[in-house]
């Protein structure tokens, strides 16, 4: 229900912006930017080029405003242009490559992956997925981060939902493998205190 109100909420301010209404298109910014930030600087690794990005896809939303179509979910057309844009970027960079030798479409077990990190580990965490291929990282950003449902990610990436999960889940997998001697190390330091070491 919280999920449909929220989508009412962009319909309206989106029948706002399509008038030229500049408050709203204010209040679309102010509320997503955040959100588009997360998922940008993770797919490029510069904070000023993700930036850059962000504000172009604002840019492109509302020069496009006509062409939204009232049938879709806005927050999917908004990170797919945010996307797409971003993997324009990595292809001028010609910093990533498509990797296909991992793709386990039709295993789609669900893998639990316990977020009760210590502290000290999110930087490691950063740095373990910055090494994951693009398309395992943008959906685990997008489920895992951003929390969208699957079939929104199944959406924005333009991919059957199977392979959404199977993406989620490999990219679970590889992370969980990285970080498995930083949390083994962690975890003997932590021994004989009374911290608890939540391993992944």
């Amino acid at each position: 229900m919280e999920q449909e109100n929220e989508k009412q909420t962009d319909y309206r301010l989106m029948e706002r912006v399509k008038n030229g209404d500049m408050l709203a298109f204010n209040q679309i910014v102010d509320k997503y930017k955040n959100r588009l930030m997360n998922v940008i600087v993770r797919m490029v690794q510069e904070t000023e080029q993700a930036e850059d990005i962000v504000q172009e896809t604002f840019l492109r939303v509302y020069q496009h405003r006509d062409s939204f179509d009232f049938r879709h979910c806005f927050s999917t057309w908004l990170y797919t242009i945010a996307l797409n844009l971003a993997r324009n970027e990595l292809r001028k960079r010609k910093r990533f490559k498509f990797f296909d030798i991992f793709d386990l479409q039709g295993k789609e077990a669900e893998i639990a992956v316990e977020m009760e990190l210590p502290s000290n580990l999110p930087q490691a965490i950063e740095k373990a997925l910055e090494t994951l291929p693009e398309k395992y990282k943008t959906a685990f950003v997008l489920r895992d981060i951003q929390e969208l449902p699957y079939e929104e990610v199944a959406q924005i990436m333009n991919i059957p939902l199977g392979t959404v999960k199977s993406r989620v889940n490999r990219a679970r997998a590889i992370l969980k493998e990285k970080l498995k001697p930083r949390m083994e190390e962690i975890n003997a330091l932590s021994k004989g205190t009374l911290l608890p070491v939540s391993l992944l």
